[in-house]
């Protein structure tokens, strides 16, 4: 996108009235932001949701200088601008019926082929949150993923912190223009988040991170990962409309257990009961969920001539020889394990290169 295209679609962000939606629509029979403002009010009415209130705003010549002023910031801070019908535009997000129009960013990003998954939950994240936060990065590392979060208190920065620790990919998406740091507590961390990754959003310079901006900033964090987990969530919060958003976009939600009269276990423990989540237990129960293929994203997994299985695999692993492929159900069944204990058995021993998984659950003995 060139300056001249990225222009005329700030100056059609900037007509009063019109949002994503209506934005895309008048694209979409104009083909271009350029086209829409050139067109003729005869034309413009003859779409549906264009009425004389907007004609008018798009008759506005003042959205011009309005957009040259935010051209000037975006090149005094080298940020990067997507537009949702370019090829570096988050893939999932795009299919969004209400995706931002552009998205703004920062730092490092690179979402091509990637797995991305997205961490919200309260911004009183308790001790037993912090240690499930850190055991399960540790775990999910070596399957290379992007980390999203919110870069607000709480769990948010605790992921971005840990991803960082383990050479991962995080992006922070905020409720504000990047000519700015909210909080201002975390600037801290931008520099190190901007070498491996950085910050997106769609709300320009002279936007603040004011309160209806958080929900609106969710919907990013839910549509461009391909799942969410919820770590801890009171009653009500932001991460349980994150978790909404994300079942509204078709997505993957999991939820962290905890004990029922825990405070921030309440929204967890909700969203699990309504079936709204997945329990999550262990990077195990995500990566078999979603299907990861760990044969072509782990190293050194080849099998090798001796390999050490403790009593647990050794049975499985005969188990698998006689039987052939079996299903994960099947083999928990017959080896008389629980369901939440085996994932954490065969990713074991996938890592040792003893066993593969396969289509539909199915798992066989190399």
């Amino acid at each position: 996108m060139n300056d001249q295209e990225l222009f005329y679609l700030l100056a059609l962000q900037a007509v009063d009235g019109v949002g994503d939606i209506i934005a895309k629509k008048l694209l979409m029979h104009f083909g271009s932001a350029e086209a829409v403002f050139k067109a003729k009010t005869t034309q413009l009415a003859a779409i549906e949701g264009i009425g004389t209130i907007l004609l008018k705003n798009l008759k506005d010549q003042s959205v011009f200088a309005k957009a040259e002023r935010e051209l000037q910031f975006i090149a005094s801070r080298q940020l990067t601008v997507t537009s949702y019908q370019d090829t570096k535009y988050p893939e999932r997000l795009k299919h969004c019926f209400d995706s931002p129009l552009v998205l703004f960013s920062s730092g490092n990003i690179d979402l091509q082929n990637q797995k991305t998954i997205s961490i919200v939950g309260t911004r009183q994240i308790t001790s037993y949150g912090l240690e499930f936060c850190r055991k399960f990065m540790e775990e999910l590392a070596p399957m290379n993923p992007v980390i999203v979060s919110g870069f607000a208190y709480g769990v948010d920065i605790a992921v971005h912190q840990l991803a960082m620790e383990n050479n991962l990919q995080t992006i922070g998406v905020v409720a504000h223009g990047l000519n700015q740091i909210y909080p201002k507590s975390h600037k801290k961390y931008v520099a190190k988040m901007e070498e491996n990754g950085g910050f997106m959003t769609e709300f320009w310079s002279s936007s603040n991170p004011d309160k209806e901006n958080f929900v609106r900033r969710n919907r990013i964090v839910a549509g461009m990962t391909e799942a969410t987990i919820v770590i801890e969530s009171a009653e009500r919060g932001g991460s349980l409309i994150t978790a909404n958003l994300a079942n509204d976009y078709n997505r993957d939600v999991f939820a962290v257990p905890g004990r029922v009269f825990d405070k921030y276990s309440q929204g967890c423990n909700t969203l699990i009961k309504t079936q709204k989540a997945n329990v999550l237990t262990s990077a195990s129960d995500l990566i078999y969920m979603l299907n990861w293929d760990i044969e072509k994203e782990v190293k050194s997994i080849q099998k090798q001539l001796f390999v050490a299985l403790d009593d647990d695999e050794q049975k499985i692993y005969d188990y698998l020889l006689q039987s052939g492929k079996e299903l994960l159900d099947v083999i928990a069944l017959r080896c008389d394990f629980p369901i939440y204990k085996i994932s954490g058995i065969l990713l074991n021993m996938e890592l040792k290169g003893v066993i593969r998984p396969l289509p539909g659950k199915l798992f066989e003995a190399i």
